[in-house]
């Protein structure tokens, strides 16, 4: 903590004390290094320091981590659901047992402030296992009876076979869980491949699995990168069943046509542009507090967030100014000092990304309210750190309103009447999420029902029932996945009719 209190960050802790960790592949129940014994950095975002030395996978490690996983689908998906059941719960222990150094390893390898990784990320990830641990045992299939031919039909669900688990960087620990903990549940085995650069919390993970008593290769975790090498060959393997995978649509675009030799199942939750309305009737502290966290929570750097501010021309101009005034609320620093809301971003390519948006938005003619620049001040000039940004009067057609930008950036502008906030609400490419702030349940219902999103919140953001759909229209994703839609892609059916006499 001293360290901390002094403005050390933590990647300099950890090079101090010698502690530069060794991440290698997690295969068949061991860690092992790549075949060709290659490697790469993970760098800390907070000053651009390594902090650990990764094993980076290439096909023939992919081949390595699917054969076996493919010999432990013929035990796992055998084992009785109250069986898996254990182990998974046994995990979710284990990760509240280990959350401070999984959420310490969250904030240095991709800079969400510590407090978010210790009261959220972590938390979430073992109910993941929990909530499907669960599930899993208590859902059903469907018969059907027909008497008057005298048969009987049912539907069988068996676990598809091997899964490509394929997570962002943005909440890795949190996302790579709610892909692994259905597959697991459901009786699926699992290959991982966290993004490069956060990829250390995929591999403590791998390690908690050994802990709960898991059989060696029922998960796998191959280290690296996407196009031509590890990545690449999950997708393409010929014995991968299916391929879950969450980010960029683009990338999205690649594993899909990279999958679609093996017609692989798919499910994909990609990149967003959320709308987020602002009705004239809305409570406007609790919608300038949702608008805010909606956009500058994870430091903008998740596909839900509500980017797009929609406000009633009625309370514009106060709406702004409370915005404004808001950002005292969000203070930029050292991911590890509790009172941080933003921290940096995941890399300084990302960041020269961020900022020529905003370069972007203000040659298209957006009124910069606040923010803008790069942090320079001390210690935090070593580092991604971007001031939050908030534009004013822009223009739906702009291409800062149009393409994700996924960082710490707002932009606002007027409407005048219902049809118009959601025409413009539905006028993008994206259709991850939308947020609605009214006091009017008629309203709420209205725009619910008429945005094209896969997720709608209303006088809320970011809440979660882990039974509900998840996933997005056009360009945000393809199939959904929570509850019952995750045991849907992580089973097939099959139909049984039995004549009687």
């Amino acid at each position: 903590m001293a360290d901390r209190q002094s403005g050390e960050s933590g990647g300099e802790t950890l090079r101090r004390a010698g502690l530069v960790k060794e991440v290698r592949h997690f295969i068949g129940g061991e860690y092992v290094d790549s075949i060709d014994a290659k490697t790469f950095e993970s760098i800390n975002p907070a000053d651009n320091q390594p902090i650990a030395r990764v094993a980076e996978g290439s096909a023939a490690d992919a081949d390595r981590a699917v054969a076996a996983a493919r010999k432990a689908f013929e035990t796992w998906s055998t084992m009785s659901p109250t069986a898996r059941k254990a182990i998974l719960l046994r995990v979710a222990d284990r990760i509240d047992e280990r959350a401070d150094e999984l959420a310490e390893w969250e904030t240095r390898d991709m800079g969400k402030p510590i407090v978010d990784s210790r009261t959220k990320d972590v938390p979430r990830s073992a109910h993941n296992f929990r909530f499907f641990a669960d599930y899993q045992e208590m859902v059903g299939t469907h018969s059907y009876d027909k008497p008057w031919e005298k048969t009987f039909g049912y539907e069988l669900r068996e676990p598809i076979g091997v899964v490509a688990a394929i997570s962002p960087w943005n909440f890795p620990l949190m996302l790579l869980t709610w892909k692994v903990a259905p597959a697991l549940a459901f009786g699926c085995t699992v290959v991982a491949k966290p993004a490069e650069q956060s990829p250390v919390t995929a591999s403590i993970l791998a390690e908690i699995c050994i802990e709960a008593g898991m059989p060696d290769g029922v998960f796998n975790v191959v280290q690296g990168f996407g196009p031509d090498a590890a990545g690449e060959a999950l997708t393409r393997h010929p014995d991968v069943d299916a391929v879950t995978f969450t980010g960029e649509s683009n990338t999205g675009r690649a594993i899909m046509a990279a999958s679609s030799g093996g017609l692989k199942k798919l499910s994909f939750e990609l990149g967003g542009k959320s709308p987020c309305i602002v009705f004239g009737d809305a409570d406007l502290d609790a919608a300038v507090d949702g608008a805010l966290r909606g956009v500058f929570y994870n430091q903008g750097e998740v596909c839900l967030a509500g980017s797009r501010i929609l406000v009633h021309r009625s309370i514009y101009d106060e709406f702004c100014a409370r915005m404004v005034g808001g950002i005292a609320r969000w203070p930029v620093g050292d991911p590890f000092d509790p009172s941080t809301r933003v921290g940096p971003l995941v890399s300084t390519e990302h960041m020269e990304k961020v900022l020529g948006y905003i370069d972007l938005a203000e040659s298209e003619g957006g009124k910069r309210l606040i923010g803008g620049g790069r942090v320079t001040d001390g210690a935090l000039a070593r580092g991604n750190f971007v001031e939050p940004t908030i534009f004013a009067d822009v223009d739906n057609s702009m291409r800062a309103c149009r393409e994700e930008i996924f960082g710490p950036v707002a932009a606002v502008m007027p409407f005048d009447s219902t049809d118009e906030a959601i025409e413009t609400a539905n006028d993008s490419p994206y259709g991850l999420a939308g947020m609605v702030w009214t006091k009017n349940l008629d309203t709420a219902h209205d725009a619910a029902r008429r945005m094209k999103t896969g997720n709608v919140w209303v006088n809320c953001f970011f809440v979660r029932d882990l039974r509900l759909p998840f996933g997005g229209y056009k360009q945000s994703g393809v199939g959904r996945e929570g509850g019952e839609y995750s045991y849907e892609f992580f089973t097939e059916s099959k139909a049984v009719v039995i004549k009687f006499d």
